[in-house]
């Protein structure tokens, strides 16, 4: 597992950055208004309105922990990237932890 971002809790959501080989921008991840059931919590957008990806929150039972479940897509991307937003021990900003399959 890497990190792939970092970021800071705000009043609609968080704010940081993303950060690949290919990938290096500022985000913000907003909260969705009245979001359906099956819909996601969040939109997350780069360099301002380009809308990248979505994010659902969950609550991992093996650790006790809330996270946000995160798929980032781009026409640019060979395949989507799953990552988990979530509180690191001993970071003060929550890491983008990217996965080869989707978080559950």
């Amino acid at each position: 597992m890497a990190s792939i971002g970092t970021f800071i809790s705000t009043e609609d959501g968080f704010t940081g950055t993303i950060k690949t080989l290919n990938l290096h921008v500022k985000a913000r991840i907003a909260r969705v208004e009245n979001s359906s059931d099956k819909g996601p919590h969040f939109r997350i957008y780069a360099s301002g309105a380009v809308e990248i990806g979505a994010a659902w929150q969950k609550h991992s039972e093996q650790t006790g922990r809330d996270y946000l479940s995160v798929k980032l897509d781009d026409p640019s991307f060979a395949a989507s990237i799953y990552a988990a937003l979530t509180e690191v021990e001993g970071e003060k900003e929550l890491q983008l932890i990217w996965s080869r399959k989707k978080q559950d």
